[in-house]
């Protein structure tokens, strides 16, 4: 298929170039033999300046311009087009006698061969050639900005590709981590044979359907994610007792407003992970806000003054997908103070990255 239509290709190429070269006998024809009737000493005639007209441009065209020009060999260019022009003027006066020569048998006494001087003539074939160069540069500049466009396409095709695997191994990261808590606490309380179990068992398995099933969309209900993030809250008030104690509130209207899927829940196991029970509680606070366009999400727990809630594959992980998710729609902030943790993440809800993120 590929060699059939690269032989269609060179013939179009070469027909088009055929058509071009009759254009141009035709054009020397009207130059040379513009005023006389001597239509059969005018055609004879340019059929001699054709052969050189023809070599020079393609001389010009094929090898001095792609050789020398195109590579910024500017110099070299203009020295060997001096070499050109002055080897190519010889053979053009060469081909003018010879024309002369062989046409004598076709002058008539009363009608004028041809209408222009021996200076004119040499001018009309230096004419045609620096249009071919101009015209053959034009073809050469648009099939190389065809080229360019379309390797900076399979470029950022490829960057898509990577970043797209990226994200796929950064959620690999976060889902396992995830769900090693979570089994870990069902494990404890099947150990003990507690009545909580079967109700975190349901709970779960709702957190793995999003997972395995709605973390794949692009986007997802903003509602969702709350509904599950309150899911997993669940799960970990089950496993701290009376050792937690979580706030939870919304501001705004959540509805039609759409998410990159597990956005917020890291954010959220991250401070379960790292809190610090002070005085008997593990304190967490999480506030949700649909403001203008924007999506505030701050949570805040309490730690250690030496305890650092940033290290390991939890927020570094968050980092990166927000990079990804919403390269220029976030502003997260993270901040220690007074036994507090805090973590404050501004989205535009518009700006989500949806190429880039894993279908």
């Amino acid at each position: 298929m590929k060699k059939s239509v690269s032989i269609f290709t060179v013939l179009i190429t070469i027909t088009i170039h055929f058509i071009f070269w009759i254009g141009i006998y035709f054009f020397y024809n009207y130059f040379l033999g513009y005023g006389s009737n001597n239509v059969k000493y005018v055609n004879r005639f340019s059929l001699f300046l054709m052969p050189i007209t023809i070599f020079i441009s393609y001389f010009f065209l094929y090898y001095l311009v792609p050789t020398y020009l195109v590579k910024k060999k500017q110099k070299l260019f203009i020295l060997y087009s001096i070499y050109t022009f002055i080897v190519s003027f010889f053979f053009i006066v060469l081909s003018i006698f010879f024309g002369l020569v062989f046409s004598d048998f076709l002058k008539s006494e009363d009608i004028t061969p041809i209408t222009k001087g021996f200076l004119f003539i040499i001018l009309g074939v230096y004419f045609v050639i620096f249009i071919v160069i101009t015209f053959g540069m034009f073809i050469h500049n648009y099939k190389q900005s065809i080229k360019n466009e379309d390797l900076k396409n399979k470029f950022l095709q490829t960057q898509l590709q990577l970043k797209e695997q990226e994200l796929k191994f950064l959620k690999m990261q976060i889902h396992p981590h995830f769900l090693f808590n979570s089994l870990n606490t069902i494990y404890g309380f099947a150990l003990k044979k507690a009545d909580k179990a079967p109700e975190m068992i349901l709970k779960l398995s709702n957190l793995l359907d999003y997972i395995l099933y709605q973390v794949e969309k692009p986007a997802v209900l903003l509602q969702d994610e709350i509904d599950h993030l309150k899911d997993y809250v669940s799960l970990e008030k089950m496993r701290f007792h009376d050792t937690l104690n979580v706030s939870i509130s919304e501001e705004g209207n959540t509805e039609n407003v759409q998410i990159a899927p597990m956005l917020l829940i890291p954010f959220v196991e991250n401070s379960f992970k790292h809190g610090t029970i002070i005085d008997g509680k593990l304190k967490v606070v999480i506030s949700i806000k649909i403001e203008n366009e924007l999506l505030f999400f701050k949570i805040s727990n309490s730690t250690l003054e030496e305890t650092s809630n940033e290290t390991g594959i939890g927020l570094d992980n968050i980092k990166k997908r927000l990079e990804m998710l919403y390269p220029n729609g976030h502003q997260l902030k993270i901040e220690q103070e007074n036994q507090l943790f805090i973590v404050a993440l501004k989205v535009k809800i518009n700006s989500l990255n949806i190429l880039k993120n894993d279908h």
